[in-house]
């Protein structure tokens, strides 16, 4: 077993193990995974969001400061929460192309919400192992 491929322990290991898989599209992420993933961004963003609102009052800016941080920020994570959605799609027998779903207004991202709670399929599937077994 690679380092990449450990698995994770952890709300922290989870979020670092999605940035050890940067871009990987391919396998399965538990929902584990995803969603600790998903929820140390949301609070990551509302730091970031935090400290560039601090940062601009500090120095009587007009509102760049905390959008220039967002826009980076959300720069840095786009890839790996793309990748970590798309291997939670694989992990339900799904492919990853149903990510486009949430393109549709309104339902869309409740059709890929509901997507990303289904329990992953038990044992490999054609996208790879169960990850709950390596």
């Amino acid at each position: 077993m690679t380092v990449a491929s450990a698995p994770s322990v952890g709300p922290l290991g989870y979020w670092l193990g999605c940035f050890r898989k940067y871009a990987t599209f391919e396998g399965r992420a538990r929902r584990a995974e995803y969603w600790w993933f998903t929820l140390l961004n949301v609070l990551l963003y509302a730091i970031v969001l935090a400290v560039g609102f601090g940062l601009d009052s500090a120095t009587g800016g007009e509102g760049v400061i905390p959008g220039v941080l967002i826009v980076l920020y959300v720069l840095a994570v786009f890839l790996p929460s793309l990748a970590v959605t798309v291997r939670r799609l694989h992990d339900a027998g799904n492919t990853g192309w149903f990510y486009l779903l949430s393109l549709i207004p309104f339902v869309g991202g409740i059709i890929l919400l509901v997507l990303t709670l289904q329990a992953g399929n038990p044992g490999p599937n054609q996208y790879g192992p169960d990850p709950r077994q390596i």
